[in-house]
């Protein structure tokens, strides 16, 4: 008979059914066939909480929506299911997720499907853009349905071929069988189940209760192939003639080329093929990386000033605090307010930026890690003078991104030399390149005033003021689009982003948060949880300090301030997991924060170590300061496809708020920044790991994703400084808190890149 992943046609649309396509083929395809919701007259009803009625996340898979048939399942005659993802892969996991949703609708083994990365598809629209948490939340339905669709169409054949009706067929492990022990394997039916021309079908999709995939802990896919160098990122493809290249930039952000004195000797040197000045420095190629190295050294080059020239830490700060929006009178109240400094921090990823690309005089071709591929092919289109559709994108998977590849700096670089040298090149940047031209994270302020009468809260008012954060990735394009839907009107991109991710999750009365930017001369990136990091530290300090005030226990104020009870449920689960309130030695502290995003709650439980002893150890050419030593998290990302692949995200993402809130920085000198080597900025070391590290993933709270990707940056940046702000006595209100300390010596800019190492095996130890 016919179990809870089977089709019954003629059934009516449920809600778990879904129409979809068999689409015409030589072996089975199938996709999706999805609209998007017509918008509420809600919609147009003021809100004290507006990510409650539609957030960022609800903006890009609306987006996505109406171009979800144009992506589909395809079963092979080999028995194998394939299907092109149009998001990047980029180590958070997706490749995997994608791949038990397709096994748990098709009865597939997990290792019987194949994800690959689409290459970059125009038609594709707003449905190739990776970020904002989003891809599962928009990809869940549309891929389910397509498998679903592919599921019954096997049937069917199924039913032919074996003569049983379909309701007495049976789907496991990719094959097919009857009751009276027939069976077909699916890749015998991947022709017979095809299609001649596209036909329009009704399915019904799996039950949550039915799960024996989605829902269920996995190792990643690509697990093996990662940890024995067998994934092939954009530098291990072998495109032929695709020869190493670096380019020589300016000593100040965005420094432009006056002129260079040896082109002709560097272009003489050993290995090196070709030097050119192209409009981002001089670029050279050669046979070897080291080559390149040598060569960019070597260049003589004369600069003109960068769009920084001159800029310090300190003349950035001063023009954000000029261009603060008021908080408005001071309330007869009492009131608790602070002021908050975030420097500017690397937006580099572990894989450096690099491209290959193969520019001819009618067509080019790319390899990269890109989040935004159309956008990219695009731009490349342009700066190139090509028809887009003459310019072939390939995207690879990409070793982190932290918000770095939504841009295509490297590509469009590496188009540009390719073109210039009529040659294909390998570019690749350098770590000081990254650090000193690539993408920060903008530097911002954030000013809080909450009044309050007793013990109720009367008002919460945030002004955020930031460096412009540059969105012309993709995402402000999906702001225009929809920008009439949307109840904060038609305002900027920065503003609508800011406004659609910044949830206040407490009834802390008539709230107001407001965002302001300045300055766009720098390279700027949306980092992983773009202003969420900044804008919730400082609303916990404060709510620590309004705690304080009201003489109530930090953790017991929050509780009883959340709105919901799943936002209390992750708070007292952290709480109780972690011995909130037990007795801690002179200089430690625990700490605690809560935040949401995207449908998900998360709250962080924080101990540190801010004693002397600690603060002051020595550590060989790093900085060290207070240690965390404990963190308890726990998170409601709603149905958790692969818990183990959400566990691994959370960790990630508390390493990188602890580090925003003790370590990583950049420092601003004379118009460029002082870092150029992971060597010099202190992302979270081993040194600052916490030794008691616990993820608590909560029951699920609904059968549908919430986002994740980013969801415990801000809540363990904000615990780590409140755990400080309360072992110390004084709340911190500038980050990191050793931004202050420069510790370790500056290279050089000219040459623009240290010397390749030669003393490796003096650090082995």
């Amino acid at each position: 008979m016919t179990g809870p992943h089977d089709g019954v046609p003629g059934e009516p649309i449920a809600r778990r059914r879904f129409l979809g396509y068999v689409v015409a083929a030589p072996t089975l395809v199938a996709a999706a066939e999805l609209t998007p919701p017509a918008p509420s007259g809600d919609l147009q009803v003021p809100s004290p909480e507006l990510t409650e009625l539609i957030d960022l996340n609800d903006v890009m898979t609306a987006a996505a929506l109406p171009t979800s048939g144009l992506i589909s399942v395809e079963v092979g005659r080999d028995g194998t299911v394939s299907f092109a993802l149009p998001r990047a892969e980029v180590g958070q996991g997706i490749t995997t997720s994608t791949a038990m949703l397709i096994a748990e609708e098709l009865a597939v083994p997990l290792d019987r499907v194949r994800v690959t990365l689409a290459d970059a598809r125009p038609e594709l629209l707003f449905n190739q853009l990776t970020g904002a948490s989003n891809t599962t939340i928009s990809t869940y339905t549309p891929i389910r349905v397509a498998a679903a669709v592919a599921r019954l169409r096997l049937l069917e054949a199924a039913a032919a071929d074996l003569g049983s009706p379909v309701g007495e067929l049976k789907l496991a492990d990719g094959v097919i069988s009857d009751r009276s022990g027939g069976s077909v394997g699916i890749g015998a039916l991947a022709e017979k189940a095809a299609s001649s021309r596209t036909t329009r079908v009704s399915v019904t999709l799996a039950a949550p209760e039915s799960f024996t995939v989605i829902g269920k802990p996995h190792n990643r896919v690509d697990a093996l192939d990662a940890v024995t160098g067998r994934k092939k990122f954009t530098m291990d493809l072998d495109v032929p003639d695709a020869k190493p290249a670096m380019v020589c930039r300016p000593p100040t952000i965005n420094g432009k080329v006056g002129s260079v004195a040896n082109l002709a000797e560097v272009r003489a040197m050993p290995g090196v093929t070709d030097a050119v000045v192209i409009s981002t420095g001089v670029a050279v190629r050669a046979e070897t990386f080291g080559q390149c190295i040598d060569a960019v050294r070597a260049l003589k080059v004369t600069w003109k000033p960068g769009t920084a020239a001159g800029k310090s830490d300190e003349s950035v700060l001063r023009a954000l605090q000029a261009a603060e929006l008021p908080l408005g009178l001071r309330p007869p109240t009492p009131v608790v307010e602070g002021a908050f400094t975030f420097y500017f921090r690397g937006n580099s990823a572990l894989e450096p930026n690099c491209a290959i690309a193969d520019v001819r005089a009618d067509r080019a071709e790319i390899w990269s890690a890109l989040k935004s591929p159309i956008v990219a092919q695009q731009s490349i289109a342009a700066r190139l003078g090509l028809p887009v559709g003459k310019v072939t994108v390939h995207v690879t998977e990409g070793g982190g991104s932290f918000g770095r590849k939504l841009f295509f700096d490297a590509a469009l670089e590496a188009a540009e030399v390719s073109q210039k040298v009529g040659k294909p090149v390998k570019l690749m940047w350098h770590r000081a390149d990254d650090a000193r031209q690539g993408r920060a994270h903008p530097m911002a302020t954030s000013r809080v005033r909450v009044s309050y009468l007793g013990g109720t809260v009367l008002s919460y008012k945030q002004r955020h003021t930031s460096v412009s954060t540059d969105l012309g990735h993709g995402l402000g394009e999906i702001f225009t689009a929809l920008a009439a839907r949307l109840p904060v009107g038609d305002v900027g991109f920065s503003q609508t982003f800011f406004h659609l991710s910044q949830a206040m999750s407490y009834d802390f009365g008539a709230s107001s948060q407001l965002l302001a930017e300045t300055d766009k001369s720098f390279n700027t990136g949306s980092m992983r949880n773009v202003y969420s990091p900044d804008v919730t530290c400082a609303r916990e300090l404060i709510v620590d300090q309004l705690a304080a005030r009201m003489g109530k226990d930090p953790y017991r104020f929050r509780h009883d301030f959340l709105r919901d009870a799943r936002s209390r449920a992750v708070l007292a689960k952290v709480a109780e997991a972690g011995g909130w309130g037990r007795a801690m030695q002179p200089g430690t502290a625990q700490g605690i924060a809560f935040h949401a995003e995207y449908k998900s709650v998360s709250a962080a439980l924080v101990e540190i170590d801010c004693r002397p002893e600690t603060v002051n150890r020595p550590i060989r050419d790093g900085v060290t300061g207070p240690r965390v030593t404990k963190v308890v998290f726990a998170v409601d990302a709603g149905l958790a496809v692969n818990p183990r692949g959400l566990e691994a995200q959370m960790m990630g993402g508390i390493s990188d708020g602890i580090a925003l809130a003790l370590t990583s920085s950049l420092h601003l000198r004379d118009g460029y920044f002082l870092e150029a080597s992971w060597d010099n900025y202190f992302y979270t070391r081993q040194w600052n790991t916490p030794l008691d590290l616990r993820i608590i993933i909560m029951p699920a709270t609904s059968d549908e994703p919430g986002g994740a990707g980013e969801l415990a940056v801000a809540s363990s940046m904000a615990a780590v400084a409140c755990a400080y702000g309360r072992a110390t006595g004084t709340m911190p209100t500038s980050f990191p808190i050793n931004h202050g300390t420069l510790s370790f010596t500056p290279k050089p800019t000219v040459p623009p890149v240290p010397p390749s190492p030669t003393d490796g095996l003096d650090h082995a130890r």
